[in-house]
């Protein structure tokens, strides 16, 4: 049973990709992603807002100074600050690297160029196989139309294929005015990949206190609607690459997501919940399904039940809005 696919230029033996989160922050979690039969690993993200921190830090202490003063031994800055996120992202890098033979995917997660390009510089160095732009623009700017923060995602692919050459996937959310247009568009900047969709962070509000409070909440396999629709829309309409996220927990979702077009399926909530070791019945059941269903590879379903090939098209667009609601019973 041959459950191989090749996703963003790398070799993978299987289509699980754990996503970024919490347990890849383990080198031993990662291995065990490995052992359990994952095909690559998208490690934990480094966020814009630490690379800025830590030149800030940096610029803070090394313009002041230990013994400023008349009498002054040395003038050398103080070295008591503590080693900030994105060098340790780097080491990290390094040391996953080392620790297993699956393609290591980074995860830089930004709101504009900033310091994107000097770091995805850095990421390539450290030995990643790909990186993987998670893009989070929130659109508050009443003056800014949608078409200004379109084109500012396709700008920071663009920028970032300039810059280095390692493969490089953008994960979005469904929030655009034309998710195939965004699509084609990120395809046409370079992206060698797209993973939909990104779960953003929202907001709740404590009526207690009165306070606007984080809210994390783990997915669940209603999730996988949405992306599953727009994979199978866009499959073999653009050249990049596509990687479904949101509410992949079982074989069935992965199989879904492989007939839709995906070429992997990346998971992380049901990890958290079951445990890492999860993957390998997932993988488990894969091959019994197949097996049963007379399927010798990935390759043979892929796309079998997109937009282009299924018999009614229509399923996935608005046609089959009324006929569903008028048919609840």
């Amino acid at each position: 049973m041959d459950l191989s696919t090749d996703y963003l230029g790398l070799k993978l033996t299987s289509p699980i990709v754990p996503s970024a989160g919490p347990l890849s922050q383990d080198i031993k979690n990662i291995k065990l992603m490995e052992d359990s039969g994952a095909g690559a690993v998208v490690i934990y993200s480094i966020f814009e807002e630490q690379i800025e921190q830590e030149e800030l830090e940096f610029y803070r202490h090394t313009t002041g100074t230990m013994e400023s003063n008349a009498e002054a031994l040395s003038y050398f800055p103080a070295l008591s600050f503590f080693k900030t996120g994105p060098d340790e992202y780097l080491e990290h890098i390094h040391k996953a690297k080392k620790a297993v033979s699956i393609p290591v995917i980074a995860s830089l997660n930004g709101k504009s160029l900033g310091g994107w390009i000097e770091y995805a510089k850095k990421i390539e160095q450290a030995g990643a196989d790909a990186l993987e732009l998670n893009i989070y623009r929130l659109a508050t700017d009443v003056s800014k139309s949608g078409a200004e923060i379109e084109e500012s995602y396709i700008d920071i692919v663009k920028e970032i294929k300039k810059s280095i050459n390692i493969p490089v996937a953008v994960k979005i959310g469904p929030f655009f005015s034309s998710i195939a247009w965004m699509a084609s568009q990120l395809d046409k900047a370079g992206a060698n990949g797209l993973v939909l969709f990104n779960r953003f962070y929202q907001p709740d509000i404590d009526l207690e206190n009165l306070e606007v409070v984080p809210n994390v909440l783990l997915s669940t396999p209603n999730a996988m609607r949405l992306p599953l629709r727009w994979i199978a829309i866009i499959y073999n309409r653009i050249k990049a690459d596509i990687a479904a996220t949101s509410g992949i927990s079982s074989e069935k979702d992965v199989i879904k997501m492989i007939m839709a077009g995906a070429k992997v399926t990346q998971m992380l909530s049901c990890l958290l919940k079951f445990g890492i070791s999860h993957i390998s019945e997932v993988i488990m059941q894969l091959k019994n399904w197949m097996e049963l269903n007379e399927y010798e590879s990935l390759n043979q379903m892929r796309g079998s039940m997109s937009y282009k090939n299924v018999a009614d098209p229509s399923q996935f667009e608005r046609a089959n809005y009324m006929k569903e609601l008028n048919s609840y019973r």
